[in-house]
């Protein structure tokens, strides 16, 4: 059976693990949705999402449990919003512990303080969706000679969705809603790695 794991090591680990059990239910598939907190956990996945959170924290822990590598060297594809975005990317602005599958590089904390933290109507996937943005990261730049990246969403001329082969990065916080949109994409983009 598939399995989809939510890592669990910050942030709003639960709401991904809902918004993700209701996606596949809509979907009406057979996939599994796990908690994961370590390498051996990860290594029985099939796609991985890593919440919103502090990334350096999250980063230390990805490494220091060699959840990094196991996500490397089983090409997992992974799902990273807000903190998650950061990890994704091979710079960013801070020096801290970072996956790297992704050839872009994240700004950290672009939209401000927590106090900043807003919500407003985007487009993506061609469909309007509500981005809701908590300390926000945004992507400075990508590798426009990479033919496998794939701009999702843009923001106020800042790009907030991007996704690289079956990885994909958001600035916002998709599960704080009730659109199980994004989640639904990310699980077919799961089947279609693994077919």
């Amino acid at each position: 059976m598939v399995k989809i794991g939510i890592l669990d090591l910050q942030g709003a680990v639960s709401e991904h693990y809902h918004i993700t059990k209701k996606a596949v239910e809509r979907l009406g598939l057979e996939v599994e949705v796990e908690s994961v907190r370590y390498a051996e956990d990860v290594k029985s996945c099939d796609g991985i999402i890593i919440s919103g959170g502090e990334s350096t924290v999250i980063g230390k822990l990805l490494h220091t449990r060699g959840i990094d590598k196991e996500i490397k060297n089983n090409n997992i594809p992974v799902f990273g919003t807000c903190a998650g975005m950061v990890l994704l990317a091979k710079k960013t602005d801070f020096n801290q512990p970072l996956i790297g599958l992704m050839d872009i590089t994240v700004k950290r904390n672009t939209y401000g303080r927590q106090k900043d933290s807003f919500e407003t109507s985007i487009n993506i996937l061609n469909q309007n969706y509500l981005g809701i943005f908590i300390r926000a990261p945004s992507l400075e730049s990508y590798d426009k000679t990479k033919k496998d990246i794939r701009i999702l969403s843009e923001h106020d001329g800042k790009i907030i969705a991007i996704q690289q082969g079956h990885n994909i990065a958001l600035s916002f916080h998709p599960e704080l809603t009730e659109d199980t949109l994004i989640h639904e994409y990310f699980i077919k983009e799961v089947l279609c790695s693994i077919s």
